[in-house]
């Protein structure tokens, strides 16, 4: 008898967290127009520093700055990479940061991978989709920049500045970063040693 009231409580307690996490992560109204018109600026290094987080080895391959809007974000919580990459952001910038554009498509993430579909009679090509967005694996550099990733909501424009990087866990296992903005597919996301976030608040 005594499980009742327990199992009422705890549940109530879940259903408020969950009401919680969905008010403080809930999209944000991003006005109309190209907020993001510039693209990614990256110059590659091709000897690049290296430096450990945690358990991994990460090689610069490039330094980048992105300013992109949020199209979409995903929190892992338990893979085999959210001790080091915590949050993959879809990115969007171009017609991929517009209103007007966006309402042809369709974005959703799971397992590491960002997904998008086109509606019938969408205003953007397959082409400018895949040129002018991103799937990035972002790797906080610390506490601070750890912080402001976890505060970041669908619609804001936010500018990264950073590395793109390869990595190796002492284990052995790896992950690669993409250098160009024109593939998809496996292989395809950055991974983004993030150093710094700014937000264009609206």
């Amino acid at each position: 008898m005594w499980r009742h009231p327990v199992v009422k409580v705890l549940a109530a307690a879940y259903l408020a967290w969950g009401a919680w996490t969905w008010f403080q992560n809930r999209p944000v109204r991003a006005p109309d127009g190209v907020l993001a018109p510039g693209d990614p600026v990256q110059v590659d290094v091709p000897d690049g520093s290296v430096t450990r987080i945690k358990n991994w080895r990460l090689t610069v391959r490039a330094h980048y700055r992105i300013t992109a809007r949020v199209l979409s974000l995903e929190r892992y919580h338990w893979d085999a990479l959210a001790a080091l990459v915590p949050e993959d952001l879809a990115l969007g910038w171009g017609a991929m940061s517009d209103n007007h554009a966006l309402r042809s498509v369709e974005i959703s993430q799971s397992n590491r991978f960002y997904y998008w579909r086109m509606s019938a009679g969408a205003a953007l090509s397959r082409e400018t989709v895949i040129d002018h967005s991103a799937n990035t694996h972002v790797i906080p550099a610390d506490a601070l920049v750890a912080r402001e990733l976890r505060r970041l909501r669908a619609g804001e424009t936010v500018t990264l500045t950073g590395d793109l990087v390869d990595g190796v866990r002492d284990d052995g296992a790896s992950i690669h970063t993409s250098l160009t903005r024109t593939d998809t597919g496996p292989g395809a996301c950055e991974v983004m040693l993030v150093r710094d976030v700014q937000v264009a608040r609206y």
